[in-house]
Parts: structure tokens; sequence; C-alpha cells
């Protein structure tokens, strides 16, 4: 149920941690990937990894807050494999580590462009390729815990987490009817890059968060959150719609 069997995938962000898991994880189910990421370095690596492994996959360097880029991206994707049946908007900066008093106004600048309008530029034109296509689709975005529960010293990522949250439910709502599926990810505390950079401009290490960040006792692996897009884009989700899925081993019920 959870196969992706001649489907064609587009990952953001697949270059490194939860995006490389996710696309990894879609060839594996026997999706045609495409690799979508600003490393060029990296995100051909991931390509290679995955078709010495058997699968098919391809790279296209974008940056996500450029719509033209976007738009050659859903084109790439469709040039390539000739449609478009799931994406994982997963691209996303690293949190800002400045209480609100000091506020980054540049950087708040750079993560409202990528992880809030990048993400709503993805949504639109893997909307408009759905569209064209007329037989649905699925779409997953990939969120926070920071939409649903509050931490200290990331205002920017939190506001546009829960952003997504609302991108999430918007086109969720519109789109539903023609047969294009839009839900969410809301990963935790993730063993990522991401986390150890955020972790390490606020002093902090894993035995200092999981106590306050995990039921479970520890961290979440790229892959465990990877397993929760997978099963969204699959016919195992086929009526869940405008949702989000928590991937953080509880965080949200500290």
């Amino acid at each position: 149920m959870n196969s992706l069997e001649n489907k064609v995938a587009i990952i953001t962000g697949a270059a490194m941690g939860m995006g490389r898991a996710t696309a990894e994880l879609f060839a594996e189910a026997g999706a045609k990937v495409v690799v979508a990421d600003f490393n060029a370095e990296a995100g051909n690596e991931v390509v290679e990894s995955i078709q010495a492994k058997g699968g098919t996959a391809a790279f296209v360097k974008v940056d996500i807050s450029d719509a033209t880029q976007v738009e050659a991206m859903v084109r790439f994707a469709v040039d390539t494999y000739g449609r478009l049946d799931c994406a994982v908007n997963n691209a996303a900066l690293k949190p800002d580590n400045n209480s609100f008093q000091d506020l980054d106004e540049e950087y708040w600048d750079k993560l409202q462009a990528v992880d809030l309008k990048g993400t709503a530029l993805c949504i639109k034109y893997e909307l408009r390729q759905f569209v064209a296509q007329g037989n649905g689709g699925s779409i997953v975005n990939i969120s926070s815990i920071n939409a649903f529960k509050p931490t200290t010293g990331n205002p920017a990522y939190q506001a546009f987490k829960h952003g997504v949250e609302g991108l999430t439910k918007a086109a969720a709502y519109e789109y539903g009817p023609q047969g294009i599926r839009i839900n969410s990810v809301a990963p935790g505390a993730i063993r990522t890059l991401m986390l150890s950079a955020a972790m390490e401009g606020l002093g902090l290490t894993e035995e200092d968060i999981i106590p306050t960040m995990s039921r479970l006792g520890r961290l979440g692996e790229p892959r465990e959150v990877a397993q929760g897009s997978l099963f969204l884009s699959s016919d195992a989700a086929s009526y869940v719609h405008g949702t989000v899925l928590h991937v953080g081993g509880g965080f949200e019920l500290l």
C-alpha cells in the first residue's frame, strides 16, 4: 500500500537530512525521484547513491525563493519523466537563534523567502501541473512541531512554520474537489545537521533537549520523517486530506 511504483516525485531540499532520506525512501518504494536542491554537489551525490541501489533519480538545482526556478523545477520533472504525481516540499533554512527582542530582521527576510514564500511557490507550480494533468496528485509540506508548540529563541522560524500549516489548509480546501490531496508532516526533534546547528547556536546538547522534546527518550531519525511523507503520498492515505501528521516522539504532548 505504500508503493509509489512508477510514480514521479519531486523532493525539495533533498541533498541532505530529512530531504535526502525522503528521496532515498521514495526511490526504494519505486518512484522516479527528482532530487531538487540548491546544493548541486550534494544533490548529485544523492542521485548517484539512489542509482547505485537500482533506483531512478535526477537532480535539478533550484532556489525555491525564485518563482522562475520553481516553475523550471516542475517542468524539469515533467520533461524528464513525463508527468508529476507527488511532491514533498521539504526545503527550509535553519531556525533563527535570537530572542524576540533581538529579532534579526535580515535573517527574518531570508527565512520568509525560503520557508514560507518558497513553499508557497512550490505548491503553486505543483498544483498547476496537477490541474493540467487532470487526474489528481499529492503534496506533502514539511512544517514543524514549532507550528503547534512554542520554544524559545526562534520566533521567525516558528512564525513561518505556522504559515506552512496555513498554506496546507488553504490549498487543501481549494483543490480537494479536484482530487489533489494536500497534507503536512510536522517533525519534532530529528537528528539532522539543521538541529545540530540550532543546538550549537543555543549552547545545548542532545542530552539537554531530549527530556523536554520527546516522550520516547530519544531523537528521531530522518528516515522516520520520510516514512510519514511516504504514507501520505501513497494510496494507503487515499482519504487523508488537509491534515497534519506529527512525527515527533510525542513532543506535542509535553
